[in-house]
């Protein structure tokens, strides 16, 4: 599907403009492609730059409570010059005759820790998108929004499709706003993926929650359990990261490696801090990694995901088709940014 959506006229009589992104998803540190089309307004306009922004729907979490809006996280400049494309650096702009129409074409490189919004071609509910800005000599408009989507690098999907087949149930994703502790993380915001624990550990756990850091080397998988509390003990949060080059995705029996994370993570053997192949493993705590951004105590889930989806030996992707195609979650993603442009406004 080709996402188009047409910004409104400039001013009375100016020029619009409609950016259409290729088709199919794009994988994090991928490449984006797409084309900008410029239709003259009634009069001739000095176009001083296109701008690109990467915008996300991301969450923060206070002592007061929650606050929620778009961030740019990444942004790029179009030169429209005969070419076009990007040259990451303004290049002075150019003048579109009334009612000229020119096109722009554009290709630009994802980060690595752009979050994913789909698994199997089922929406996670993370509401990301391209957001295409003109410059007419001084004046600025926010432009439209394009939604983007972003399917799962090989290591993260075996990873989903792990834990999935060891009976975790998708709950819901959300962006958090800030940084966890002791980890390579470069996004001022990172993605949560919050689960419901397989059955051998719902009796100690309440929650898992997954978050993957992904750089040209591999992933850094953070993993945290929300522990339940004992008869003379309270419940408290436990995180653990691992490491996952690109190059193993293919030759690791992931079922029987998640599980020993999940079994680490949870207390249920002695091996903390050790080392399995070529993963290593890093034992912390709630608390101490995640800062005063991310505390857990009331969360709210990303748009359009309220209920919990049991998954089974067939793997993450059927929970996820089973809780995550209605419409209204569709709906509701595509609500998150227009609520933003009208507070904007």
């Amino acid at each position: 599907m080709v996402f188009k959506k047409l910004m409104g006229a400039l001013g009375v009589g100016g020029p619009s403009v409609d950016t259409v992104l290729e088709e199919g998803p794009v994988l994090p540190g991928g490449t984006l492609s797409g084309q900008v089309h410029l239709e003259g307004g009634k009069a001739d306009a000095e176009i001083e730059r296109i701008r690109l922004e990467l915008v996300a729907h991301v969450e923060a979490e206070h002592h007061d409570g929650e606050q929620e809006g778009a961030l740019a996280f990444a942004h790029f400049v179009l030169d429209g010059g005969p070419e076009g494309g990007w040259h990451g650096t303004p290049t002075g702009g150019f003048r579109l005759a009334e009612g000229e129409r020119r096109s722009v074409p554009f290709t630009i490189t994802l980060p690595w820790e752009t979050p994913v919004t789909e698994l199997y071609g089922q929406p996670l509910g993370i509401a990301l998108g391209v957001r295409t800005e003109l410059e007419i000599s001084g004046a600025k408009d926010k432009g439209d929004l394009d939604p983007v989507r972003v399917a799962p690098l090989p290591a993260q999907e075996a990873v989903l499709e792990a834990l999935g087949q060891l009976g975790c149930g998708f709950t819901s994703a959300d962006l958090e706003l800030g940084h966890i502790n002791g980890t390579g993380q470069q996004l001022p915001f990172y993605q949560e993926i919050e689960l419901t624990p397989p059955p051998h550990l719902a009796h100690s756990v309440n929650e898992i929650e997954v978050t993957f850091l992904a750089d040209p080397g591999g992933i850094e998988v953070v993993l945290e359990a929300d522990k339940r509390g004992g008869l003379f003990s309270d419940g408290h949060d436990v995180l653990n990261r691992f490491t996952v080059s690109h190059d193993e995705v293919a030759h690791t029996d992931w079922n029987a490696e998640v599980d020993r994370w999940l079994r680490q993570l949870t207390g249920h053997h002695q091996e903390a801090g050790a080392h399995y192949g070529g993963h290593h493993h890093d034992v912390g705590h709630h608390h101490d990694s995640h800062g005063h951004a991310a505390s857990h105590s009331s969360r709210s889930s990303g748009p359009g995901v309220g209920t919990a989806v049991a998954l089974g030996a067939a793997g993450l992707a059927v929970g996820v088709a089973g809780g995550l195609v209605a419409a209204e979650v569709v709906d509701e993603i595509g609500d998150a940014f227009e609520d933003e442009e009208g507070e904007e406004d």
